[in-house]
Parts: C-alpha cells; sequence; structure tokens
C-alpha cells in the first residue's frame, strides 16, 4: 500500500493520474454536450432529457456522480498544479523559455486555460445548477400580471406530443428548454460561454494528445493521427456547445412566450409580494 502511494505521488504517477482524470473528465464532457445538444430537437426532447437524469436515476446515484466529478476535477487539477510547480522548481527559467518557443500555443496556455475553464465551471453550476446568479433570476410576467421564476415554472412532461400521466395526473418536469433559452439570451453570458468553450478547445486538443502518450497509447507511428484525433476532439466540442448560446442569441431557438404557462397542466409557484 505504501509502494503504491509513492507511486501515486511520484511524478509518473501524477501523470498517470491527470491522464485518467482526464480520460473521465473528456468522457464527461462528451456526453454532456450530447445532452445539451438534444435542445435543437425541441422543448419535449431536452425536458424530458432531463427529467429522465433527475427523477429515473435514484438520488444516491445521481449525488454520486456529482461527487466522483468534483473528485475527478479535483485530482486532476492537483495533479497539474503539482507537476507544474516541480518543473519550475526543477528547470532553470531559461532553459523553460527556449523550450516554450518550440512548444504549440495550446501546450502554452494549458495553464491559463485551465484557471478560467475553473472559473466557468463555477459559474456554470451557479448558472443553471444552483441558480443564483445575481439577476439571472429568469423572470417571467404571466398573463395575470403575476411575477414569477422561471426555475419555478414546471411544464407537463410530454411523449410524442401528449402529457405523460402517471397515477390519473400529468407528470410536471422543469422547463430546462426554456431556462437554457432565457439564460442564453443575456448577450456578456453567451459570449463567457462561447469564449470559455474556445479556450476549452484548446485544452483539450492538447489535453487529449498527451493522454494519449502519458497512458502508452501514442508512438512514432500513431502519434500524428491521434494529435488529429485531438484536434477534432477539440473542436468538436467547442462547435457543439457553442452552438447553443450562439443559436438562441441569432433567434433560431426561442423560448415558449409564456414559458409554459399555456397549458392547461402547467402549475407556477408564485413569488409574487416576496
Amino acid at each position: 500500500m505504501n509502494n503504491l502511494g509513492g507511486f501515486l505521488l511520484s511524478t509518473v504517477g501524477r501523470k498517470i493520474l491527470m491522464a485518467l482524470s482526464g480520460v473521465v473528465l473528456v468522457l464527461f464532457v462528451l456526453g454532456h454536450m450530447l445532452g445539451n445538444l438534444q435542445i435543437f430537437l425541441g422543448p419535449e426532447v431536452i425536458n424530458a432529457y432531463a427529467y429522465k437524469l433527475h427523477h429515473e436515476l435514484p438520488t444516491a446515484a445521481l449525488w454520486a456522480v456529482r461527487f466522483i466529478l468534483l473528485g475527478t476535477i479535483a485530482l486532476h487539477l492537483w495533479a497539474a498544479v503539482s507537476l507544474t510547480l516541480d518543473n519550475r522548481r526543477a528547470r532553470p527559467e531559461q532553459y523553460a523559455s527556449k523550450k516554450a518557443v518550440q512548444a504549440s500555443y495550446a501546450s502554452r496556455t494549458m495553464r491559463m486555460s485551465g484557471i478560467i475553464l475553473l472559473a466557468f465551471i463555477f459559474f456554470h453550476i451557479a448558472h443553471f445548477t444552483v441558480r443564483s446568479v445575481p439577476g439571472m433570476e429568469y423572470d417571467k410576467v404571466p398573463a395575470e400580471g403575476e411575477k414569477v421564476l422561471l426555475q419555478e415554472i414546471k411544464v407537463p412532461l410530454l411523449k410524442e406530443g401528449k402529457p405523460v400521466i402517471k397515477d390519473g395526473e400529468p407528470v410536471m418536469t422543469f422547463n430546462v428548454n426554456d431556462m437554457m433559452i432565457s439564460g442564453f439570451k443575456v448577450w456578456w453570458v453567451s459570449a463567457f460561454y462561447i469564449i470559455a468553450n474556445g479556450l476549452l478547445c484548446l485544452h483539450l486538443t492538447h489535453g487529449v494528445s498527451s493522454m494519449f502518450q502519458t497512458l502508452g497509447l501514442s508512438n512514432s507511428n500513431w502519434r500524428i493521427r491521434l494529435d488529429r484525433i485531438a484536434l477534432v476532439y477539440g473542436w468538436v466540442v467547442f462547435l457543439g456547445f457553442a452552438s447553443i448560446p450562439a443559436a438562441t442569441f441569432a433567434n433560431f431557438l426561442k423560448a415558449d412566450p409564456t414559458g409554459g404557462l399555456a397549458s392547461t397542466h402547467a402549475t407556477i409557484t408564485s413569488v409574487s409580494g416576496q
């Protein structure tokens, strides 16, 4: 056990930990992107997807996934920071500067992009998960003139255009479609998301390539191919994520003006007078 701990704390061990945590994060990013892209299939599809994630998975499993992801990010960050500090202590500044000239732009900006992406993750969680960003309450005003918060509006869960009925009542779900669209209607939010995903593209382009090399999956014959795979993956992720705020700001994606209130089955939690 002590030998394993010593190995994981060694330079090689930390590189492997960073690569393995990178694999988990790369797969999560791909899955998260594919899930979010369902917004282009319409409110019924994206709302049903969100409902399945939050209601058909056991609560314990959902929180376990969240804690694993947070732990993976923390492990990835720790390995990256500790390896960077070791490199600075071991190499003269002049040597590092000469090597940086030969490195790619993506590799030279890994630390900077990583720091900004960490800040973006916190903002993203506050924006769409906790929904507590000041001034981003996604207000809606129904026909009755009663102020409500979009995150408290629920709409019927639909399947093939018809409400899903359970125990004689329509199943209600959170209106993820309108939440996303309302959030991206704010220009600086859309701009921040697009810029952050551009940095994510750079980070992935170098990170995925390094991941293959660290795990021993890259050799002289496959190096160029794997670098191209990493480049394509980074651009696919960028275009996939950036397309949502871009399409929203261009009015290609539009929310229901009533936020789902037109449905006879919609339920509203009033916040008037609060």
